[in-house]
This record gives structure tokens, C-alpha cells and sequence, in this order.
């Protein structure tokens, strides 16, 4: 038999993962962590490409409002002063986001946040009238609950292109609860988050991770589900953070999720496009979004310093087996497949499910720094 060596098996090194770590090696547990990716971090992995850190799968901004997580994650490394403030790009025509009163004059010309509320009353009222019509109380889909919600111009240029690239299908098709709110701000602010504070670690966010894991004992490129007796025998609890319907081989069936592709180039600029974050929100573009990652980073003068600049396209599109699963597709369907599995986990005593795949959501990344701080190690 083999003999136990390590207090704790951490599977997989992102943020959810680390912070695990983190905990378990301070209170004086011996961690082994794996990722079956060759490098740890997970999806906040960054990539340094001409003296700029490149978020390799995708933008991720910390914002949180809650002291204890700021202080948590600043105190592995300092963050920096980012704000996010994306701007969309519908034909060529530039509006920030989010729906603030800049957005508001860009769209129509008003000036005051009577105005824009006139505007935006009166097609709701049209929404309304329109379902009435029809025999119908409540929004069916997507673009019945959007419609009710910020009116028909908005909607059009703003959100729908970029809501059917994002889930693949017509926002009719889409049910109403993925949009319940939309934010909508009679005021110039561009600044797209609410909380205290927001910002990203000087230096990018592998400095975050290694810190994080620093005294745990670290294996890249390893499958747990290669050699499972194994790993299970090396330690006394698992902290489980792949996917929850692959634990339990998928005797249910399996889970649904989104993916993104990523096409990143090198341009010979200093300044592509301005902006962090442009959100390309016309159906007939086919990518969603160009991030430029300098922006996250260098502000001022820094960005000209820089002599060329990296941009990444991110397409939107339907997963399947082998490629990465980024967005749970949290349906009806989806959901109620969930809960079989959450029920087979909650009766595992000697492991620990979380993060996103584990629990089948989508997490930014304070409310899971904070989810994997409140659980008990023991």
C-alpha cells in the first residue's frame, strides 16, 4: 500500500487552488499540489511577450469590496491602480460601458440624465406594449427581458451581436434570467465596477500564484485522473478543483460549458487601440472582444515607453471534448445535472470541492479568493 506523505493533494494550481495552499501550508500542513497544464496558475496564467504580461486566457481584473480579500491578495503582491473602463465598438461608432450618461449622449445626443431616462422610458414603454400585443405578461427570452429593461436602441447596438456571439445562439432563444439586470448609470462614469476597490498585481498575476504556493511541493504536468489510486493515496485530504462530473465519471452525463479561442499578435505600435477592452458588439464581427494587455499595467507615458504592444481576439464557441471549458452553461438542464453530482460530493468526507469547474459557476475572483478562505481545511 502506499504510504501517505502529504496532509493535503491540492488538484490544480489556479487561483481557487493556490489560495488553498496557501492556507493549508500556513496552518503547517505538508501540500502537494498538481495541474495537468505545464505551468501552474490556471486561467490567470500570464505570458511575458516583449516586456508585457500577456493574460493568457483572457483578461481578469480583481475588484472586490470586501477589506479582508484586498488585504488577503495585496499582501502576497501589491496591486496596482487599474480601472476597468471598456469601451464598445458597434460599426465603427465607439460608446463606454457601462451604460452610463457618456453612453447616453454618444447614442442619442442628450445631455442630462432627464433626457436619457425620457429615452429610455419610452421604449420600454414600446417593449411593453409590444408584449401586450402578443398576450404576454412576462419576457419569454433574452430579447423580451433586455427590451424591458434598457429599450430597443440599446439593445440593438450594444447588446445583442455581442450576447449571440457570446452564447452562440439567437437572444430569442436565450432565456430571460441571464440578463435579470442590467446596469444602467444616470451619471458620467465609466468606471464598469462598483466595489471599493479594483486593480491587478504589479508585476501580473503569476507573481500572485507563486506566492501563494510558496512552501508547497509543485507537479506541472500531471493528470490526476492518470494514475487516480495514486494520488488518492498520497494524502489525507484532496482539495478538487477540475471538473465534478469527470470526478465521478460522468455517471450522470456531462456537463455543458462555453470556451473561448484566442488569437494574439504582436503589433509594431505603442498604442493599438487605448483601451484594456474593446468590446466588439456587432453580430456580423466574429470576434468578441480585442484586449490589449500593456494597458492593464502601464498607464501615462509607460505605455510609449514600450515601443510595440500585444492584442489578443477572443471568439466565442460551443465546447466540446478536449478543449478548454471556460463558462458553465448554467441552463435548467445543466443546472439539475449539477445537482446529482453536488449531492455525491457533499457525502465525500475527505474532499474538498471548488472553483469553477467544481461547482459548476462562474466566479470572479475575489468571491472565490473569499470562498476558498471561508471553508474549513479540516
Amino acid at each position: 500500500m502506499t504510504q501517505k506523505r502529504y496532509d493535503c493533494l491540492i488538484v490544480g494550481s489556479g487561483l481557487f487552488g493556490a489560495v488553498m495552499a496557501h492556507r493549508a501550508t500556513k496552518a503547517g500542513k505538508k501540500c502537494l499540489v498538481i495541474d495537468k497544464r505545464p505551468q501552474v496558475g490556471g486561467n490567470i496564467r500570464c505570458e511575458e511577450v516583449e516586456g508585457i504580461n500577456v493574460h493568457s486566457y483572457g483578461p481578469h481584473i480583481f475588484h472586490t469590496s470586501d477589506r479582508e480579500v484586498w488585504d488577503f491578495v495585496n499582501a502576497i503582491v501589491p496591486f496596482n491602480r487599474f480601472t476597468n473602463m471598456p469601451v464598445a465598438n458597434y460599426k465603427g461608432r465607439l460608446y463606454n460601458l457601462p451604460f452610463n450618461m457618456n453612453t447616453f449622449t454618444q447614442m442619442w445626443g442628450v445631455i442630462t440624465p432627464d433626457e436619457a431616462k425620457a429615452r429610455i422610458e419610452e421604449q420600454k414603454a414600446e417593449a411593453v406594449a409590444a408584449m401586450k400585443a402578443e398576450g404576454v405578461s412576462e419576457p419569454r427570452n433574452l430579447e423580451e427581458q433586455a427590451l424591458l429593461l434598457v429599450g430597443r436602441d440599446i439593445y440593438e447596438k450594444l447588446i445583442k451581436g455581442y450576447t449571440e456571439k457570446q452564447w452562440g445562439r439567437s437572444c430569442t432563444e436565450l432565456p430571460p434570467f441571464i440578463i435579470r439586470r442590467l446596469p444602467v448609470r444616470f451619471v458620467f462614469d465609466n468606471n464598469y465596477f462598483n466595489d471599493l476597490w479594483q486593480g491587478v498585481p504589479i508585476g501580473g498575476y503569476n507573481l500572485l500564484i507563486d506566492g501563494l504556493l510558496e512552501g508547497c511541493d509543485v507537479q506541472t504536468g500531471v493528470d490526476f485522473f492518470e494514475d487516480r489510486e495514486k494520488w488518492e493515496a498520497i494524502a489525507d485530504k484532496i482539495v478538487f478543483s477540475g471538473k465534478i462530473d469527470e470526478y465521478f465519471g460522468y455517471r450522470f452525463g456531462k456537463l455543458q460549458y462555453r470556451t473561448v479561442r484566442f488569437e494574439t499578435e504582436v503589433l509594431d505600435t505603442p498604442n493599438h487601440q487605448g483601451s484594456a477592452i474593446v468590446n466588439y458588439t456587432e453580430r456580423e464581427v466574429p470576434f468578441t472582444r480585442i484586449i490589449e494587455h500593456k494597458h492593464f499595467e502601464m498607464f501615462g507615458q509607460a505605455v510609449y515607453d514600450c515601443p510595440k504592444t500585444v492584442v489578443t481576439k477572443e471568439f466565442s464557441t460551443e465546447w466540446t471534448d478536449g478543449m478548454e471549458p471556460f463558462y458553465p452553461v448554467n441552463d435548467e438542464k445543466n443546472n439539475a445535472l449539477y445537482r446529482q453530482y453536488k449531492a455525491l460530493a457533499d457525502a465525500e468526507t475527505d474532499v474538498i470541492f471548488g472553483g469553477r469547474l467544481a461547482e459548476y459557476r462562474y466566479y470572479d475572483m475575489a468571491p472565490l479568493v473569499r470562498r476558498a478562505l471561508d471553508i474549513p481545511l479540516d
